[in-house]
């Protein structure tokens, strides 16, 4: 049985995590615009992985990725690269020590931050079309089709 108040859960913290990206980006805060896209795709290939119960831990994206497509098809090209990207989002935006000199807000850009949110978008979509079709081969929410 699929438990959708779990993925729900999960899920909508991913897209509200996506969502605050863009203060970020408004007072320049690049390097943990960067950091927060890997956590919206983290969030939310955990919903993902929650809703048909599998386990669902650890930081790295590329193997999260790779547990969900085995609940669902494989993601595109662009799906495992924006995970790969994000990957690398991880540490350095938020460690002073992670880079060779200076500060991480220091080497972030706008650029950088826009790309991170749509890749973010990118692997949330895939992973919403996922349970979409999982719900469509009959994977109903908790109470649907019950008698009383």
């Amino acid at each position: 049985m699929l438990d959708w108040v779990e993925y729900e859960r999960w899920m909508s913290q991913a897209k509200k995590t996506l969502e605050l990206i863009d203060a970020d980006i408004v007072f320049e805060g690049y390097s943990w615009a960067c950091f927060k896209a890997h956590q919206a795709v983290e969030l939310a290939l955990k919903a993902l992985l929650h809703l048909v119960g599998k386990p669902a831990f650890g930081c790295d994206l590329t193997r999260l990725l790779r547990e969900s497509s085995e609940v669902c098809s494989q993601p595109g090209r662009r799906v495992r690269v924006c995970a790969s990207i994000l990957d690398k989002m991880y540490i350095p935006p938020r460690y002073p020590d992670a880079l060779p000199e200076g500060a991480p807000w220091e080497h972030y850009t706008w650029e950088e931050a826009e790309h991170a949110k749509e890749c973010a978008s990118t692997v949330i979509k895939w992973v919403e079309d996922c349970a979409k079709s999982l719900k469509n081969i009959g994977g109903k929410k908790e109470g649907e089709g019950e008698s009383n």
